[in-house]
């Protein structure tokens, strides 16, 4: 998927308008199949939620509190879904 495919969500006060009628806290996107990117400043870091993807394999941490932004792959307005349903 191309960077422009991508949705990005501004953060405020830690939450992401992840659907018009729902709002998530940033550390359920760290584990949401759809997150790709956490905007820190002026880089974007990779979604803990990548780290069990065969292609990406993230290891890094993300601070939450700094974050500004997400990037997400949801397209179809699916909303959060946990990667815990997949690996478990």
């Amino acid at each position: 998927m191309a960077d422009e495919e991508y949705r990005l969500l501004p953060a405020i006060n830690g939450k992401v308008q992840c659907l018009p009628e729902k709002k998530e806290p940033l550390e359920n996107c760290g584990f949401c199949i759809h997150c790709r990117e956490f905007r820190v400043g002026r880089t974007f870091v990779k979604s803990p939620s990548l780290a069990y993807c065969m292609k990406c394999r993230v290891t890094e941490r993300v601070d939450y509190a700094k974050a500004d932004a997400v990037r997400c792959a949801d397209r179809r307005g699916e909303g959060f879904h946990s990667i815990t349903n997949i690996i478990s």
